[in-house]
């Protein structure tokens, strides 16, 4: 049997994370049960969770505590595909500091992959 893979979009994550829409919260939790129970494959990518931490920050007016906390639950999972997870989860310290997400992600694949990073940005060269 072919395995499905089936890739999360960011409104699916922010309308499971915040429940406004409450027949989307629906939706989307029904989608989360059944990738748990292996009727499919959910991908998650980078770009999608920088995505939430943009819209949560700035719409939602979410603080950094509570986007990280929710974020590291959801990506904490492990029936979920997540995309470089381990560069994920080490980025939080990071975001939590106040860097920006692609920020706090750079940092955290170059200290994951132990490889060097390049930037001419201030605030970022402190944590290399």
């Amino acid at each position: 049997m072919k395995k499905i893979f089936k890739i999360v979009d960011t409104n699916v994550i922010l309308r499971f994370l915040v429940g406004d829409q409450p027949e989307q919260f629906n939706q989307a939790k029904s989608w989360l049960k059944q990738a748990q129970q292996g009727k499919y494959h959910l991908v998650i990518e980078p770009i999608v969770i920088a995505e939430c931490c943009y819209v949560l920050e700035t719409f939602y007016k979410i603080d950094r505590v509570d986007i990280a906390d929710k974020l590291q639950v959801l990506l904490g999972q492990r029936w979920l595909r997540v995309s470089q997870r381990s560069v994920l989860e080490n980025l939080w310290p990071f975001y939590l500091q106040g860097l920006h997400f692609v920020d706090s992600f750079l940092l955290s694949w170059s200290k994951v992959n132990k490889q060097p990073m390049l930037s001419y940005d201030k605030k970022l060269a402190e944590h290399v």
